[in-house]
């Protein structure tokens, strides 16, 4: 069960009805026969689970031994899942930059490791007490857990569950991991660890989802999609006819430029380095881009003489300690609000000048985007089917899962948006 394909499938349903009308009991029979198309056919969830559910799953999985090193492809021993744990079955993947944060060592991580959280897949079994998803449902990893018991999950403003993993802990709540490789424990990521044909997960790192949600894009919800567009429209709070500014067009940046066109905003300038990003920003909704290259004074003054001094809501969304003092200087003095969205390095110190928020702005941080997990990736994905935004925008290559390195090559020079790895 390790390899999924496309296939046709002919089959037959026959559904028995029971039940009585008046005095009078009944059964009926329908048969349905057809032929289709099913993505991942061969997947069967109720086979599977029969033939795995309480052993060790054998899989591949691509562990990271140490800092600067390539992606090993390995085989690994994946143990069942215990008590509210899930082990689901992963069927697409995309490669995100905090998952490089962890190879570049800008990201605290142990080694060696199973790094991955941006994902869908299918529960191939549960363990005792689980209640909110069971065998055969599609899901998607949470990198942000929902506890639904710590303060952050009470309050309506929270989202940051204190089961979160951002330090690097690499173990499931009961402080164990349940990889193995070579004889050797290997570490768990952000709660996740996608880059495996099987993982597992504490119950609150799982969202039940439609479906119908083809994995290969929806996958995105998990991570990038939702951040930056969540920044848009849940953080910030963007209103109809204000000025934007997007530093940083990679995945998330595209995205926070959907967010700002979903509330309205009127103008939308992306700045990258990078011009051969700016036709995909003007695809999803940029009005206009530019590059500080391309300019001797400071970005906030070019934005302040374009815009008449009048950039609202800006967005770091790159990682870079000095472009987030960049968009926080290029938003209004007064009334405008900046949003750090990109992950910044561990272990640094940033320094401002605290006249910049004394004027009045707000300087806010963004973790996934300011939705609650569990509650709130259903509901967008539900939006996605409803072709409320167009997921297959930002995925630019589709990759088997063993070209994990090809992948982030792609990454590495620019060349690629969003890179999906299917199993």
């Amino acid at each position: 069960m390790n390899h999924v394909a496309e296939g046709r499938q002919n089959f037959q349903v026959t559904l028995f009805i029971q039940g009585r009308r008046g005095n009078c009991s009944y059964q009926s029979e329908l048969s349905i026969r057809s032929q289709k198309t099913f993505p991942f056919a061969d997947y069967k969830p109720e086979k599977a689970r029969m033939g795995t559910a309480g052993k060790v799953i054998k899989c591949k999985a691509a562990v990271l031994w140490g800092m600067n090193q390539p992606f090993s492809i390995e085989e690994i021993e994946v143990a069942p899942p215990k008590a509210k744990e899930v082990r689901v079955k992963i069927l697409a993947t995309g490669i995100c930059r905090t998952d490089d944060h962890v190879t570049k060592g800008t990201m605290v991580s142990k080694f060696p490791v199973i790094v991955g959280h941006e994902a869908v897949g299918v529960v191939e079994s549960v363990g005792e007490g689980v209640t909110t998803v069971r065998p055969g449902d599609k899901v998607v990893p949470l990198f942000l857990p929902q506890c639904r018991e710590c303060n952050a999950c009470l309050n309506p403003e929270g989202n940051l569950c204190i089961r979160s993993d951002l330090t690097g802990r690499g173990v499931l709540a009961d402080g164990t991991s349940r990889f193995s490789c070579k004889g050797r424990p290997v570490q768990h990521f952000m709660n996740t660890s996608t880059f495996t044909e099987y993982t597992v997960l504490d119950e609150s790192s799982v969202a039940k989802i439609d479906a119908a949600a083809p994995p290969e894009k929806a996958c995105l919800i998990g991570c990038g999609f939702s951040t930056g567009y969540g920044a848009a429209v849940k953080t910030a709070k963007v209103t109809p006819g204000s000025t934007c500014a997007v530093f940083g067009l990679g995945g998330v940046g595209l995205s926070v430029i959907m967010g700002c066109k979903t509330a309205g905003a009127s103008r939308i300038i992306g700045i990258d380095i990078n011009k051969d990003k700016f036709q995909k920003a003007l695809d999803v909704g940029a009005t206009e881009c530019i590059s500080p290259k391309d300019f001797t004074k400071p970005i906030s003054e070019v934005l302040a003489d374009m815009t008449g001094n009048t950039v609202q809501y800006t967005f770091e969304v790159i990682g870079r300690l000095e472009t987030m003092v960049n968009a926080l200087s290029s938003c209004h003095m007064n009334y405008g609000t900046s949003v750090v969205v990109g992950a910044p390095p561990s272990a640094k110190m940033l320094s401002y000048d605290p006249m910049l928020l004394f004027t009045g702005r707000t300087w806010k941080g963004c973790v996934f985007g300011g939705w609650k997990s569990r509650d709130d990736v259903p509901k967008l994905v539900t939006e996605f089917l409803e072709k409320k935004f167009d997921l297959g925008q930002l995925i630019t290559h589709t990759l088997p899962f063993k070209n994990v390195n090809e992948g982030f090559e792609l990454l590495y020079s620019g060349q690629s948006v969003r890179t999906v790895l299917t199993f």
